[in-house]
C-alpha cells in the first residue's frame, strides 16, 4: 500500500508555515499532477501488481479528476467522504475568497472562509464538545485529530480558489463521460456526512456517473456516520465493507 501526502500537508509541507497551501498557481492541478506521479512510481516499482485509488474528502475530489484524465491508469477507484460540485453557492464563494485573497493575501490565511466553510460542519451536532464533531461519533478518534499539529489547519485564500475552481468542474457532464465506462467505482460516506450534505452529495454523484455510462458504481451511505468513515465508531465494519468490494473486483 502506498499513501502520498498532498501539497501543504504532511512530510511535503516543508514548514508550518506552508500547510493549506499548493502553489502559488494553478495549484488543484499541481496536486492532480502529483497524484499521476505517485501511480506512475507505483506502477514503475511493482509492474506485475494492479493498482486501486483510495481518496478520501479534499483527496476525493481530485480523485474525480483524476478519473476523468487518468482512469485507465486504475482498476478501480474508491471515494470516501466526497461530494458533488456545482451550484449557485460555490460560484458565490469564488466572490468572497476573491476579495479575502486581496485583502490578506494569497498566501495567508483567512479567519472569515475558515468559519464559513469548516465553522459550519458542526451545527447539526449541537452541542458540540470540539469544533471538529462532525468527524466521527468515536471522541477519542476526534481528540487525536484535535491535538495533532497535521490537522485541521485553515488553508491559504489561494488554496481555496483552487479548490473552490476544482470543485465547480466536478458537476461537468464533460468530466464525467471521459471515466472509463467499465471502471469499478465504490463511493461511501456517514449519512450525516456534513461534506457530503448528509448523503446529498454521494447520491448525486452516483447518479451523474449513472448518466454518463458508467456500468460498474456502487453507493453505500452508513447511517449515523459522519465524514470520517474509517474513524467511525463501525470502522470494523466499514473497512471489512471496503475490502470486500476490493478483493470482489480483483477477482474479476
Amino acid at each position: 500500500m502506498y499513501a502520498s501526502d498532498h501539497r501543504g500537508h504532511g512530510q511535503t509541507a516543508r514548514a508550518p508555515t506552508s500547510y493549506g497551501h499548493f502553489a502559488d498557481r494553478d495549484g488543484f492541478r499541481h496536486v492532480l499532477d502529483d497524484m499521476h506521479a505517485v501511480n506512475r512510481r507505483i506502477a514503475e516499482r511493482h509492474p506485475e501488481l494492479p493498482r486501486v485509488l483510495f481518496a478520501h474528502s479534499f483527496g476525493s475530489f481530485v480523485a474525480q479528476h483524476y478519473l476523468a484524465s487518468y482512469g485507465d491508469s486504475v482498476v478501480a477507484a474508491i471515494l470516501s467522504g466526497t461530494d458533488y460540485g456545482g451550484g449557485p453557492l460555490l460560484r458565490a464563494a469564488l466572490g468572497i475568497i476573491a476579495i479575502e485573497r486581496l485583502r490578506v493575501g494569497p498566501s495567508n490565511r483567512s479567519a472569515l472562509l475558515q468559519k464559513l466553510t469548516f465553522g459550519g460542519y458542526n451545527k447539526a451536532f449541537a452541542p458540540a464538545r470540539t469544533e471538529f464533531d462532525w468527524l466521527s461519533r468515536d471522541a477519542t478518534e476526534v481528540d487525536k485529530y484535535v491535538v495533532d499539529p497535521l490537522c485541521g489547519f485553515a488553508i491559504t485564500t489561494q488554496a481555496w480558489q483552487d479548490l473552490i475552481r476544482g470543485l465547480l468542474q466536478l458537476a461537468d457532464p464533460a468530466l464525467h463521460a471521459r471515466i472509463p465506462k467499465q471502471l469499478p467505482i465504490y463511493l461511501f460516506a456517514g449519512a450525516l456526512d456534513p461534506v457530503g450534505r448528509a448523503g446529498q452529495g454521494p447520491r448525486a454523484l452516483a447518479r451523474a456517473y449513472e448518466r454518463a455510462g458508467l456500468t460498474r458504481v456502487t453507493l453505500k451511505l452508513y447511517p449515523g456516520g459522519r465524514h470520517e468513515m474509517l474513524n467511525e465508531v463501525n470502522r470494523a465494519e466499514v473497512t471489512q465493507d471496503v475490502l470486500a468490494w476490493v478483493d470482489a473486483q480483483l477477482a474479476r
